[in-house]
């Protein structure tokens, strides 16, 4: 027996990566990159790739314990409105029959200029409901080419009877079919309607895609279940991939921050995913990815995926400029315009440069700089001005040939009346300006603490991007490990992730350990190990919401912690430096299971008004930054002491206020589990879910509380 693999598989519009890593230390054992093969299908590369891997790394089937694979081809589609047709059939009665008319009639939706998910749409009256009368309406929608079907009825999320009647009508008729309650269970039935509707169009070629996939996996031997990378940084089983593949949707973006917060192990960063025509932005906070609401067509759905702000500025982003003077970098890159990089190419093909301008597309204007030279013509590009300029490290995936790349640069700099090294600063400081109010946008928006927060990147332009932003903000960076993997790393080291979502007012103790028990059942059966789940429950009172996210691992996996275990000043310098505080400030306070807590205090003002401040910082056994936060309170206690210290705990760190009272956002640390208890919106409800997470620890087992404002 050989030593145990994790496979990750990105199947991207070019390019197929695949990754073998290390189930114990997330070494890359091996990696392989071939072109995409679109005409043989995907499936027949996947095979290719999988069997190249396993030879190269001499790895043998039986010791691949995890294969996942992530995909764009539910992006694809809805990108290329390569769909199917849908045909809805709505119900209701009564008073609410009228409404749900109106609501589960979704008009076409346009995907791409002039391509639409076609839909008919029929409303039966649920109380006269026969299965005749279902069977005689999907007949009549096959008539208008209607491939797949949506039951959605109003109030199906509380009961789907009607739904699944109608189904397995359909499925006897041997077609594909989905309900509204399948995809979402909070209300809102327009919007459950247009999810279904939108998932029901990708499901004939997803299952195509997926049987021919599964197969090639068997074929290679292996016997672990194939997963398929979630749009929002979790995988599933090939089976619910089956019933939802609008869950596939956006995947790939998804990926990166999978591979970044898995490897990294970053507490509160953004992070960069560099490409050469695009970077990808998003946000970790408290070491999880941010999720949001995407759409579809310009239409919102009830599809939660990672929160990715893309913008045209990349390591092959060309430079503009107009009347003598740099205006622009970006959007247009070196790859569109076909033309190679300037700091890429070798000295010897710089005989006597000049600069000259081009359209990279027709369409263009032609003020996009190149350098002409005797032996051909190269894009100046946001990746040579950053080499130029020193951000790129010698060892780096991004790094160029720096003779010829400065031979460029200088001639640019003589043309504008500047040095090489003014125009690479104006270059890069251009780049900075147009990313800038995003990030911004992306702390306002998540509330983050802009010193506390790091700059990751990842992708093969990584070096180009992030150092230049982190020095520009301030902020501390890194550039992730084999990052131009990254996004496959992700797929490989990916855990399995469910969630549930119900429309709640004043949830009870009852709704809330209700939603966590279901959603555990969901993530099991997705392929998850139980006793690997954490459930992490958010409660949107404004929008009367219960979410329950659910992530957890394929199988039981141990790290080996073999390693030299830190010292309590190793310790202290990682908090000094997370929290941005002086070492002398910083002290080890507590420690339990895998958790050292620490503290940097301060004490500020005069005399009589003396304030102190506490800053606390959680590291894990392995030297990672868990959780880091400014302005905090902290408890001690065993398990059997938390009924009576914990609720007086919260109490004194409450905001009473003539409307309401709002606890403060707590984490508990225990053993090796990190509990997120920031959602609950009551002591009450906090203390039901502490209940039932802690019904299997000891009672004289040591707590740490965490509590902010």
């Amino acid at each position: 027996m050989g030593r145990k693999v994790r496979i990750g598989i990105d199947v991207g519009g070019t390019f197929t990566d695949a990754v073998a890593i290390d189930d114990e230390t997330y070494e890359i054992v091996n990696k392989i990159k071939i072109p995409t093969t679109h005409e043989e299908g995907v499936a027949v590369g996947i095979v290719r790739i999988i069997k190249e891997l396993l030879a190269k790394g001499h790895i043998a089937p039986e010791d691949v314990v995890f294969i996942a694979h992530g995909t764009t081809q539910a992006t694809n589609a809805l990108l290329e409105g390569d769909v199917a047709s849908v045909g809805i059939i709505g119900m209701g009665t009564g008073l609410d029959g009228k409404g749900a008319q109106k609501e589960t009639k979704v008009p076409p939706i346009e995907l791409a200029p002039k391509k639409f998910l076609k839909t008919e749409s029929r409303f039966l009256d649920s109380g006269k409901l026969t299965e005749q009368l279902v069977s005689d309406t999907i007949d009549d929608l096959k008539k208008d080419n209607c491939e797949v079907m949506v039951a959605s009825e109003a109030y199906s999320v509380d009961d789907p009877t009607n739904e699944l009647a109608v189904i397995d009508v359909a499925q006897k008729k041997g077609l594909y079919a989905t309900g509204g309650h399948e995809i979402s269970e909070l209300y809102g039935l327009k919007m459950r309607t247009r999810t279904a509707v939108i998932n029901a169009s990708l499901i004939p070629k997803m299952m195509q895609t997926a049987n021919m996939t599964e197969q090639a996996v068997i074929d290679t031997n292996i016997k672990s279940n194939l997963m398929i990378m979630r749009c929002d940084g979790g995988v599933m089983s090939i089976n619910e991939v089956r019933k939802r593949p609008i869950l596939t949707m956006l995947s790939g973006l998804a990926a990166g921050v999978a591979g970044a917060l898995m490897y990294e192990k970053v507490s509160d960063g953004i992070f960069f995913e560099v490409g050469g025509t695009s970077v990808d932005i998003s946000v970790i906070k408290n070491g999880k990815v941010m999720i949001k609401y995407a759409q579809v067509g310009g239409h919102k759905t009830y599809l939660r995926s990672l929160d990715v702000r893309t913008l045209g500025v990349a390591g092959g982003s060309m430079v503009r400029i107009t009347d003598g003077k740099i205006v622009d970098v970006g959007p247009r890159s070196a790859h569109i315009a076909n033309l190679d990089y300037e700091c890429f190419t070798p000295a010897d093909q710089f005989s006597h440069p000049t600069v000259e301008y081009v359209s990279p597309r027709p369409s263009d204007p032609a003020e996009y700089a190149v350098v002409k030279t005797d032996e051909g013509v190269y894009s100046y590009t946001l990746a040579g001005a950053a080499n130029l300029l020193g951000y790129v490290p010698d060892d780096d995936y991004a790094h160029g040939i720096d003779e010829s790349n400065a031979i460029a640069w200088e001639a640019l700099g003589q043309h504008l009346g500047i040095t090489g090294k003014e125009a690479a600063r104006q270059v890069v400081d251009r780049a900075i300006a147009k990313l800038s109010p995003t990030i911004q946008d992306l702390i306002a928006d998540y509330d983050l603490d802009p010193h506390m927060v790091t700059f990751i990147g990842g992708g093969g332009s990584a070096s180009i991007v992030t150092p230049p932003l982190a020095e520009a903000f301030k902020n501390k960076f890194k550039i992730a490990k084999n990052a131009p993997y990254i996004s496959t790393i992700g797929v490989a080291l990916a855990m399995v992730r469910e969630q549930i979502e119900r429309s709640l007012t004043n949830p009870t103790d009852q709704d809330i350990k209700q939603i966590r028990a279901d959603v555990i059942e969901k993530i099991t059966q997705s392929g998850a190990n139980e006793d690997t789940v954490d459930v992490n429950i958010e409660i949107d009172a404004q929008h009367n919401v219960v979410r329950a996210v659910a992530t957890g691992a394929t199988e039981l996996r141990q790290k080996n912690f073999s390693e030299a275990a830190l010292d309590e000043q190793q310790y202290r310098e990682l908090a000094a430096n997370a929290l941005g505080a002086d070492i002398n400030s910083v002290g080890l306070d507590s420690e339990t299971g895998r958790w050292k807590l620490l503290n940097a205090t301060t004490v500020s003002g005069m005399l009589f008004f003396k304030r102190k401040k506490t800053d606390s910082c959680v590291i894990d056994r392995e030297g990672v930054i868990r959780f880091k936060q400014k302005n905090t309170f902290t408890l001690h206690c065993k398990k059997n002491e938390v009924d009576d210290a914990l609720v007086p705990f919260i109490d004194d760190h409450t905001t009473y206020s003539d409307a309401n009272a709002t606890i403060p956002k707590v984490f508990l640390f225990y053993k090796e589990k990190m509990l997120d208890l920031t959602g609950m919106q009551t002591i009450e409800q906090l203390m039901s879910i502490v209940d039932v997470e802690l019904e299997m620890v000891k009672d004289d087992d040591h707590l740490i509380a965490v509590a902010y404002k």
